[in-house]
């Protein structure tokens, strides 16, 4: 198995999964141009895609979704939650994410795993394949115990570092923003994710992927000198942006 990231951040988010000639596509915050763009960039086209599968209903993770699965006919997977928040207009296959049960798909088995983030129904995702385990962990406001114990089985793990505290809080925001960034429901700071990872076997990680790093509210910097001792006994640490994502990661 092997995942690839179209762009991570808060102008749009997308991330490939691969194994067996399957290709699942994690959310499409991008239009259909830049969608197509940026897959060719990894070597892929819309038409080799399996499915889209859907967090929640946020625009930088969700915009380009319709128009990508009327344009290619691609099944999507969501919460009704999720469906329900949005206008979608006619999909061509909607298959609901019920109660957060895991699936199958193609040569993916695939967990769906409820956090607290402030959308209606947001899922995030652990797969496997081949007896390998890709955790997919962005836009939540806290690490729960569910959430914890749902990624203890990982090989590879993309999480979320969205913010430094201190340059939220001095930033330029809105008040109302910073609170919702910051707060329970929002996203996770540096700090967090390195609590998350303390409590986590770090050297089982092939590949540890740090991504949805603000661009207004943190730094690699930031988040590399927090992140970087909890990060050290994995096999290696990747860092996401926005405009490139990050190249394809195997996992063996």
């Amino acid at each position: 198995m092997r995942f690839a990231s179209l762009g991570s951040g808060s102008k749009g988010n997308g991330t490939l999964i691969e194994a067996d000639g399957e290709t699942l596509l994690i959310d499409c915050g991008f239009s259909v141009k830049d969608t197509v763009a940026r897959l060719a960039r990894l070597g892929k086209t819309p038409d080799q895609l399996s499915a889209v599968l859907v967090t929640h209903e946020h625009g930088d993770h969700l915009r380009g979704v319709p128009a990508l699965a009327r344009k290619y006919n691609l099944p999507v997977y969501i919460t009704p939650g999720t469906f329900k928040a949005k206008a979608l207009g006619n999909l061509p296959d909607v298959r609901f994410i019920e109660g957060y049960q895991a699936f199958e798909l193609g040569p993916f088995s695939v967990q769906p795993v409820a956090v607290p983030h402030d959308a209606r129904e947001p899922a995030q995702f652990v797969v496997t394949a081949n007896q390998k385990t890709l955790g997919v962990l962005t836009d939540l406001g806290m690490i729960t115990a569910h959430v914890q114990d749902s990624y203890q089985d990982c090989d590879a793990l993309v999480l979320e570092a969205n913010h430094d505290p201190v340059m939220l809080a001095y930033g330029s925001y809105p008040q109302s923003l910073k609170q919702r960034v910051g707060g329970p429901w929002g996203h996770l700071s540096n700090q967090q994710s390195a609590g998350f990872l303390e409590h986590f076997d770090v050297a089982r990680l092939q590949q540890l992927v740090i991504a949805h790093i603000s661009q207004q509210n943190n730094s690699l910097e930031a988040a590399e000198l927090v992140l970087g001792p909890v990060s050290a006994g994995a096999g290696q640490v990747h860092y996401a942006c926005q405009d490139q994502g990050f190249d394809w990661l195997e996992i063996h």
